[in-house]
Order: C-alpha cells, then sequence, then structure tokens
C-alpha cells in the first residue's frame, strides 16, 4: 500500500509537470465515463439477476410468497446499512448536493459501491424505489475520489462529481443528454464551456458502454400510432397543470412520511410498519411491486385496461367509473409505497417512482377525458407527456424530463408535447414549492448552494472553524480588582462574562472601564458586572453563515460571541469572515 501510495505520488508530481491540467481533465472525464457507465450497467444487471434468482426459487412455489419479500428485503437492507457500511447512504441525490454544499464536494470511498448493493437488495425484494439516485451517488462517488486520488482542486472535484453523475444517468437509461441536463439542472453551477466538455464526454462515453454491453433498445419501446395534432395543444397543457399538482403532493407526501418514518423510536417498528404497509399496497396493487417499469410498459402500449389482470380487482375492469378511480389510486399511493420502503430502512430513489406516478397521471387523465367528454385522445401519447410533466415538477428539472423520456422511447415524434406538459408542470409546481424534493431538506437548513456565487460562498464557510477562543474570559462574581489582572493577558478589548456554569451572561469592552481602571479605591468595592453589557446578538454554534452576516449587518458590531447551548465558545470576526470569503471566492471562482 505504500509502494502505491508512492507510485501515485510520483505520477501526480510528473503529471503536473508534463501534462496540461485541461488535457488531464478531458481524459479523466473519460475515464469517469467509463467507470460510472460500467457501473450503471453493472447495477441494471444485478437487479435483472436478482430478481430472476428469487423468481426461480422461491415464487415459483408459492404465488403468496412474495407478501414477505418487501419485509425481508428492507430488514436485509437495513443490517447491510446498520452493521457493515456504518454510514447514511439514503437520499442519494440529496447527499450529493450536500457533498458540493458543505464537504468540498468529497464522498466516501464506499458510496462508490454501497448504495449499490443496497439498492439491489431493496428493489428485488420488492422496495417500491427506483435505482437511479443510487448509481447517480456512485457515479458522483467515483469522480469525486478519482479527483481527490490525483490531487485535483475544488472546482475540478466538483466538475468530476458531475462527470461521475452524468455518466451514471446517462448509462443506466442509454440517455446522454438526459444525464448532461440532470446534472447541468439539479448539480451543477456557474456552468461555463470548460465544464461543459467533459460532461459530455461522460455522458456519451457511459451512454457508449451501456451500449455495447446491453445492445440497442431503448427502456421502453414505444411506436407512434397518433401523430400529434395542434388541435391538442389545450388538453397537453391541462394534463401539464394536472401534473404539476401531482408533483406538489408527490413532493410533500414524501418529506411527510420521512418525517413521520424519523418519531418512529424503534428500528423494528419502522420495519413492521412500513414493511407491512408496502406488503399491504402490493398486494392490492401488484403495479407498485419495484420499480414498476413493467407497468409503465403496459400503459404506454395502450393496454391500461390489463393492468388489472390477475389482481384482487379484476372484476372492476368493466366498470370504467371503478377502473378510473383505482388508476388514480395507484398513483397516489405509489409515492406512500416508496416514502414507506425509504422510512422502513430500504435504499431507493424517486426516479422510477416519478415516472411511474406520471405515466398513470397521463393515462388516467386522457381515459377520463375520452370517458366523460367522448373524446378520441391517444392513451400512449399523454402517458409519455405525463412522465415528462411529473419528473418536471419533482425534479424540478424540465430539460432532464423532456429529453430523457424522448431517448429511453425513442419518441422525438412528440417533443412538442414533451415541452408543453413538462414546463406547464415545472411552472405549476413553482408557485407552491420553490424547492425540488432532492434540494429542499439542504434548503431548510441552510446548505443548499444557488446559482447565487455570493450566496454559494457564504454556505460554503463553516462557522465553527471560524471561531477566535483567544479571548480572556472572566467570571460574572470578579471584582475590579479581578479583571485588573486579567488585561495584561490580553490582547482583545472585549471580554466574555461567565457565570459559574460557563454560560455567557454578558461582555465587557474595554473602553467602558477604562475610566475607572485606574482608581484603585474602586478595585474591591466595585463589581466588574456594573461594566457588564449584553452583547447585540449571539451565534449558535450550527448557524448558518448567511444568518451570522445578517446579525453581523443588523447589529453593526464587528464581533460577536458563540455558544452552544448557552455556553460560551468563542467569538466570531467580521473581518476574518470578509478574509476567508474573499479566498473562498477566488478558490470557488472559475478560472
Amino acid at each position: 500500500m505504500k509502494g502505491l501510495t508512492n507510485s501515485l505520488r510520483r505520477f501526480n508530481i510528473w503529471r503536473v509537470k508534463r501534462i496540461p491540467e485541461r488535457s488531464f481533465v478531458l481524459f479523466l472525464s473519460f475515464v469517469v465515463g467509463l467507470v460510472s457507465g460500467l457501473a450503471a450497467v453493472l447495477l441494471k444487471n444485478l437487479i435483472h439477476f436478482s430478481i430472476e434468482m428469487l423468481e426461480d426459487n422461491f415464487l415459483s412455489r408459492g404465488a403468496y410468497l412474495y407478501l414477505i419479500f418487501p419485509i425481508l428485503g428492507i430488514t436485509i437492507t437495513y443490517l447491510f446499512v446498520k452493521h457493515i457500511i456504518k454510514d447514511n447512504i439514503g437520499h442519494g441525490v440529496t447527499r450529493v448536493l450536500y457533498a458540493i454544499s458543505k464537504n468540498n464536494s468529497f464522498l466516501k470511498p464506499h458510496n462508490t459501491w454501497s448504495s449499490m448493493l443496497a439498492s439491489t437488495i431493496t428493489i428485488s425484494f420488492g422496495g417500491s424505489v427506483g435505482a437511479e439516485a443510487p448509481v447517480v451517488l456512485t457515479g458522483s462517488a467515483i469522480g469525486s475520489n478519482l479527483a481527490r486520488l490525483f490531487k485535483l482542486n475544488y472546482r475540478q472535484i466538483t466538475l468530476m462529481l458531475g462527470c461521475g453523475a452524468a455518466g451514471a444517468v446517462a448509462g443506466i437509461f442509454k440517455a446522454p443528454l438526459a444525464g448532461l441536463l440532470f446534472t447541468i439542472e439539479v448539480l451543477m453551477l456557474d456552468l461555463t464551456m470548460a465544464s461543459l466538455v467533459p460532461l459530455m464526454i461522460s455522458a456519451v462515453t457511459a451512454t457508449t458502454v451501456a451500449y455495447f454491453l446491453m445492445g440497442n433498445s431503448v427502456l421502453f419501446t414505444f411506436s407512434l400510432d397518433n401523430a400529434f395534432t395542434v388541435e391538442n395543444i389545450g388538453y397537453y397543457i391541462v394534463l401539464g397543470l394536472f401534473c404539476g399538482l401531482i408533483s406538489v403532493y408527490f413532493t410533500r407526501i414524501t418529506l411527510y412520511a420521512e418525517k413521520f418514518f424519523k418519531n418512529i423510536n424503534r428500528q423494528w417498528k419502522k420495519i413492521l410498519f412500513g414493511g407491512g404497509l408496502l406488503t399491504l399496497l402490493v398486494f392490492v396493487f401488484p403495479s407498485l411491486w419495484g420499480e414498476g417499469y413493467n407497468s409503465i410498459n403496459t400503459i404506454i402500449h395502450g393496454n391500461g385496461s390489463s393492468l388489472l389482470q390477475n389482481t384482487l380487482l379484476k372484476g372492476i375492469a368493466d366498470n370504467s367509473i371503478l377502473f378510473l378511480l383505482t388508476l388514480f389510486l395507484v398513483l397516489l399511493l405509489k409515492v406512500i409505497a416508496m416514502a414507506a420502503t425509504n422510512g422502513a430502512g430500504g435504499v431507493g430513489g424517486i426516479f422510477a417512482p416519478s415516472l411511474l406516478v406520471g405515466s398513470f397521471a397521463g393515462y388516467f387523465l386522457v381515459a377520463s377525458l375520452n370517458h366523460f367528454f367522448m373524446l378520441q385522445l391517444p392513451e400512449s401519447n399523454f402517458a409519455l407527456a405525463g412522465m415528462a410533466g411529473v419528473m418536471a415538477g419533482v425534479m424540478h428539472a424540465p430539460m432532464t424530463a423532456i429529453f430523457l423520456i424522448a431517448e429511453i422511447t425513442g419518441g422525438y415524434d412528440l417533443f412538442l408535447p414533451l415541452i408543453i406538459t413538462g414546463t406547464i408542470s415545472y411552472i405549476t409546481i413553482m408557485l407552491f414549492e420553490p424547492h425540488s424534493i432532492y434540494t429542499k431538506r439542504l434548503a431548510m437548513r441552510g446548505e443548499l448552494l444557488t446559482h447565487h456565487k455570493d450566496k454559494n460562498v457564504l454556505i460554503m464557510l463553516n462557522t465553527e472553524k471560524l471561531v477566535e477562543k483567544e479571548f480572556v474570559v472572566i467570571n460574572e462574581n470578579f471584582t475590579l480588582r479581578d479583571f485588573v489582572k486579567k488585561v495584561p493577558e490580553s490582547k482583545r478589548n472585549i471580554f466574555p462574562v461567565l457565570d459559574d456554569e460557563e454560560k455567557l451572561v454578558g461582555v465587557v469592552l474595554m473602553e467602558n472601564v477604562r475610566p475607572v481602571i485606574f482608581n484603585r479605591e474602586l478595585y474591591d468595592s466595585t463589581m466588574i458586572t456594573d461594566f457588564m453589557i449584553a452583547p447585540p446578538a449571539v451565534v449558535e454554534t450550527n448557524e448558518s453563515m448567511e444568518s451570522v452576516m445578517k446579525k453581523f449587518n443588523a447589529s453593526k458590531a464587528w464581533n460577536l460571541p458563540v455558544t452552544q447551548n448557552g455556553k460560551y465558545i468563542g467569538f466570531l470576526s467580521k473581518s476574518k469572515i470578509f478574509n476567508e470569503y474573499r479566498d473562498m471566492l477566488i478558490h470557488f471562482s472559475d478560472e
């Protein structure tokens, strides 16, 4: 291991001297695309073969044996994460965003494989989630760790992280444009042509790997039987509004369920409740099993009425009203099934669930219009547009959704309906939710990077690391004599006053004591608290830098005390923050 480290160090020295930085970044983007594409193919095959193995060895022995599978899969996943990984690997895309915002784009080495295995277990046993977010975390971790291995700077590490994400999405969907746009819309900041080329290299490389290893077929086969006509634009606008509202429901129910499961204090309760709920939902609505791609294929082939075959609800397929209600119920329950899977301990993402919900939303709306208004709108076309609509709304990424649906279905003939539906859905959800399902958690904690560079730099500044602790503290019971003895020890003109429990009770400014400091007659009769004042504001250690700067601006102070649960920690200096801000801005900016 030591020899490998030395070899790598020598290579990095040679690389810096001999290979232009730009050329090496382009080469590394190719490597990241290659490896992330292989990871995407590996994950797809792992899930496929795991499902086949379970069906051949277990499900064939009893039709209802699958009822225990969701609970079993969630339990195995939880034990794997708890005792082997020993780290939180859920919410893959959110973790990538957090790494960019607060962790110098560093993702742990185990992220290059751990979420793949965990999601394989969850999905193979029927977990109602997708594999895409885990592979995005995997690809991003590949890019991040390779960049750190070759001693690249923060900006380049972030770019390689983005290349890994682009390669992962492109590889798992065979959709290079979608991979590129996903990285631009959801992850990347201050995009320039210098960073666009590496992203394209990674996306195209990963897609090529996927085609080479998995053939030329697209994820969903689709043939356009009914061409788009201008007369139907109004209906696609209605579909966009409907998908936007469904996206609001999707986002809020997911976050509510996450909070609900977090409040359950025992893991076995989470597994029993979440797994039991998932089992019940799958038993009644088999379309909720796993990723749901089979159900999507059924819908976009115009065979939606066959969704209820071989289910407990097969008797209502001939009743149009009940069938429509069932469709609507499934699209609502898919969100709950997904949230139950993740909340109970499973690992998976929202890509596939949003596609299934979108296809059901589009099919439900067009089937309702056809039934109640005697229309003949093409059901498959609206199902595809619904997929773009819900994904655009949930992810706040309309371009990604539009091109993804076009690429994975070959449905470029429906490009205009996809644009209309995706755009209207995005505009609709923005009225209710300014943040996507990925970013809302971080935004609530003030840890989300935005497209405003000044705000980004503030977010990246770490409050705790900027705390100055060389201030001389004094006790609230000090007399003036005690204080005078402390003065020579201090290089600052502010003295924090603490009680016996080291809690901050106020501050003493040297300028307030100076008029009497040489009057020895007052040394023993005057308490230091006579000169104590309340600080203009107090900062908590976990407070965001944006909030800290608001306090500095409001108080007009240059130094503010920092506490943790009331206990004194140190001071923040505005001048030190400005110096760090300037250095970070230089570090953060493009060349």
